[in-house]
């Protein structure tokens, strides 16, 4: 008995604490998330006056990336990955500099037309200012750890108005396959202090609920089924997009500062190109994709160049709104394609696709019902689930620790980051599959061989030439 009644007191303790802690981490992230906010609408202004506003495109990524090059590295990016790294790695340790930077560069960023979102520089924001506050009262590396978490989930929450699809993705979006329970309450609290508190100053949220959803039948569950395969494959080219813009970036032996120019000059042809529409946050084609207009087919691919040219030549800000336009209009595309509702698909492939980049399916299926209502939850919750399964071990946050293989048929180490990850297949002797996963695995290999034959070939004449 007595026993019993300490681990409830120190256990009742806990809760109070992690309560009045939490409420006050959800202050200060909703306050300084809807400052942000309110000055992003405020530069968003610039653009609508201007026609030809992208024409500021070179000189502000030049500005973006000198600012986080000199001023706080560590600032560089979508911001959510530089926060789960420092979760990982430094106890949730962020400089205090990280937190004006990063806000100052994203605005220069968005202002002049830069492809990327708002929710990153949120969660660092509120990573930092939480990081910030427990280092101001002397907490340890523990206690720093949990309230950095909680304000990944607060900057998330009151940024999209789902406060509790933000606070399980503070606690999803860590670890591949696990979520930290002991987290999940002081997440909860903080996002939705920090929700109420961006409502209660004017910040509005765009919550659309569909008015049409077919009624279950077998043929619509395959084609949900489809879908989710299909935001898989458009999650996983999104993560390879990235990559290639990395790669193409590193190749450009100049600094990062005239990286930016290069980049922004990179946009502005593709500009004159395409259009504008790739420009920015998109909310505007994310909305008409959720009312069913007609988008070009292409545009989910254009949205992946756009963001990956911006992320990574300089450009500063989040990259959950650009999954949301790549989800948007990749539904669409799908919808039309198999004669289907365009607007029902285009909000399940707005969730399927962040659960499939970010790996966060608990959370995009809670989003689903916050923005678009309950009557889609079943649909969205199905094609998440296949989106996370099929874009395979890779993340748009390379710094995710893998907890769990997708499949068994996979060898896959855990506890790695997930950039470290290396997949091959199991060698089946049985089974009535086994001979494809060894006629695949066979090709893979060597598929892997004849590229490292073309490199090694590659960097043989290149020896030569410069001998010559």
């Amino acid at each position: 008995m007595k026993r019993g009644l300490t681990e409830e007191t120190i256990l009742l303790i806990s809760v109070v604490k992690w309560v009045f802690l939490a409420t006050i981490v959800g202050i200060i992230v909703g306050l300084a998330t809807t400052f942000f906010l309110k000055l992003l609408d405020w530069s968003s202004l610039f653009g609508k006056n201007h026609i030809y506003y992208f024409l500021l495109l070179p000189p502000a990524l030049f500005l973006s990336a000198a600012a986080v090059k000199y001023l706080a590295p560590d600032a560089e990016g979508h911001g959510t990955e530089k926060v789960i790294e420092a979760i990982h790695k430094h106890f949730g340790k962020i400089k205090p500099a990280v937190v004006p930077v990063k806000l100052v560069a994203t605005l220069i960023t968005l202002a002049a037309g830069g492809s990327v979102g708002k929710e990153g520089p949120c969660a660092q924001i509120g990573g930092g200012l939480s990081s910030i506050f427990a280092d101001l009262f002397k907490f340890g590396n523990r206690d720093r750890k949990k309230l950095v978490i909680c304000g990944i989930s607060a900057g998330f929450a009151s940024v999209f108005g789902t406060p509790i699809a933000g606070a399980v993705f503070g606690v999803e979006v860590l670890f591949i396959g696990s979520i930290l329970y002991d987290v999940l309450l002081p997440s909860f609290i903080a996002g939705i202090i920090s929700y109420h508190i961006s409502s209660s100053f004017g910040i509005t949220y765009f919550h659309h609920h569909l008015n049409f959803i077919p009624v279950f039948s077998g043929t619509f569950f395959i084609k949900v089924t489809l879908a989710g395969i299909f935001f898989g494959l458009c999650s996983a080219m999104v993560i390879e997009m990235l990559k290639l813009g990395e790669k193409a970036a590193l190749r450009l032996k100049i600094s990062k500062p005239l990286k930016g120019a290069v980049g922004g000059l990179a946009l502005i042809v593709l500009v004159f190109i395409f259009s504008q529409q790739y420009l920015g946050l998109g909310l505007d084609t994310i909305q008409a994709s959720l009312q069913g207009a007609k988008i070009v087919w292409y545009a989910f691919i254009l949205k992946m160049v756009f963001t990956s040219i911006t992320l990574n030549f300089g450009g500063s800000g989040g990259i959950v709104t650009p999954i949301f336009f790549i989800g948007a209009t990749a539904g669409s595309l799908f919808a039309v394609l198999l004669g289907l509702d365009p607007a029902t698909f285009a909000a399940i492939g707005l969730v399927a696709v962040l659960a499939g980049t970010a790996n966060t399916p608990i959370a995009a299926s809670i989003m689903a019902v916050e923005l678009f209502g309950p009557k889609v939850a079943s649909y969205a919750t199905i094609a998440c689930v296949i989106s996370y399964l099929m874009t395979g071990h890779r993340s748009v946050y390379p710094s995710q620790v893998l907890s769990v293989k997708k499949s068994p048929l996979l060898v896959v180490e855990t506890g790695e980051e997930i950039e470290n990850v290396k997949t091959r297949f199991h060698s089946l002797d049985k089974g009535p599959l086994g001979w494809l996963f060894v006629f695949i695995d066979r090709v893979d290999n060597k598929l892997k061989k004849y590229i490292s034959f073309r490199k090694n070939r590659r960097s043989g004449r290149q020896g030569m030439h410069h001998g010559a």
